[in-house]
């Protein structure tokens, strides 16, 4: 097949062939992290050495599954980078991301005012729901984790999966495709990476066919209707909004605004709000501000929004462009 020889071809072969690998090397990590958590257990095991066990012994096989598939990943990296540049030599292609630099301060105006835009709508929307009943404040929130769970997230996700999904993939995708198509193929990929950890039913750990076992399961539940529509969904119009900004604005520091807000907002409503029983469960909003139909309808709302935030940014370039050349 043509797809299959250009780099976005390459793209999805790396992604089947990490879930592959993950799925043969999830007994032995399995089987290693056990014997670390036991030989810790006996032994006088030095700090690092004991928290590693600790962590081993308390990890099902679900998790020792995402390790594997992250391990699977990186090893798979360095034939994708390879395999990218050997087609981008062949087709004489020019630089895949293709970014206009805008300088320091547009880009931290960028990011700033994204950030409150997104993070501002999410958080009403919880404030909103907690108001109908749907969440109750924590009465003993950990908020000594508030670093760790909220504002490391909030940054790392939004430079790495920025750079990675809607730099480097969604550039892939555009060698192929026109903007609407790679936008959706790649949106569709950055949905389907977020929701590979196992869900209920795990496999038997001492399995030598656990890892395809959870595998199987992983793929059964993107046929969950309810699944696709509550959580699927509302992750793959997120990458639809921010390829979107990506394209409107031709940087990534818009979109790494809004997914900083987005992250921030639902880490911060998840330490400090606990869902309850209530009759907007499941559809109208999940367990978190991740899922469900009135999240989404948040997301839509902070599109509007940017769509005109965007156009008002971009017009005052053209008018200042202008005014610099005459």
């Amino acid at each position: 097949m043509k797809f299959l020889k250009s780099e976005a071809g390459a793209m999805v072969l790396w992604a089947l062939f990490s879930l592959l690998g993950a799925a043969i090397l999830t007994p032995p990590i399995h089987a290693a992290g056990k014997a670390l958590a036991t030989h810790a257990m006996l032994n006088d095991a030095n700090g690092f050495v004991e928290w590693l066990g600790a962590a081993c012994d308390r990890a099902n096989i679900g998790r020792y599954f995402s390790r594997a598939l992250m391990l699977s990943a990186l090893i798979m990296m360095p034939l994708l980078i390879r395999r990218v540049r050997k087609i981008g030599r062949q087709n004489k292609a020019g630089s895949i991301m293709n970014l206009e630099k805008i300088g320091a301060n547009k880009s931290i105006l960028h990011v700033v005012t994204s950030f409150l835009i997104a993070g501002g709508i999410l958080w009403a929307i919880g404030m909103i729901l907690t108001q109908a009943g749907a969440f109750a404040i924590d009465p003993d929130p950990r908020t000594s984790r508030f670093i760790g769970k909220c504002v490391a997230p909030a940054i790392i996700a939004s430079l790495l999966e920025e750079w990675l999904f809607r730099g480097l993939m969604l550039g892939l995708w555009l060698r192929t495709s026109g903007p609407i198509k790679a936008t959706i193929y790649s949106s569709l990929l950055f949905a389907f990476l977020h929701f590979l950890k196992p869900p209920g039913g795990l496999a038997d750990p001492h399995s030598s066919l656990a890892g395809f076992e959870l595998l199987g399961k992983v793929l059964l539940h993107f046929a969950e209707p309810k699944f696709f529509i509550t959580d699927f969904l509302t992750l793959t119009i997120v990458g639809i909004i921010l390829c979107w900004a990506r394209l409107r604005t031709n940087s990534l520091w818009f979109s790494i605004g809004l997914h900083a807000g987005w992250v921030f907002a639902y880490t911060s409503f998840n330490l400090f709000y606990n869902p309850i029983i209530h009759p907007l469960h499941p559809w109208g909003v999940g367990d978190n501000l991740r899922s469900g139909i009135i999240p989404l309808a948040a997301l839509l709302a902070t599109a509007v929004v940017c769509h005109y935030l965007i156009g008002a940014l971009m017009s005052d370039r053209r008018k200042r462009s202008a005014k610099g050349s005459s």
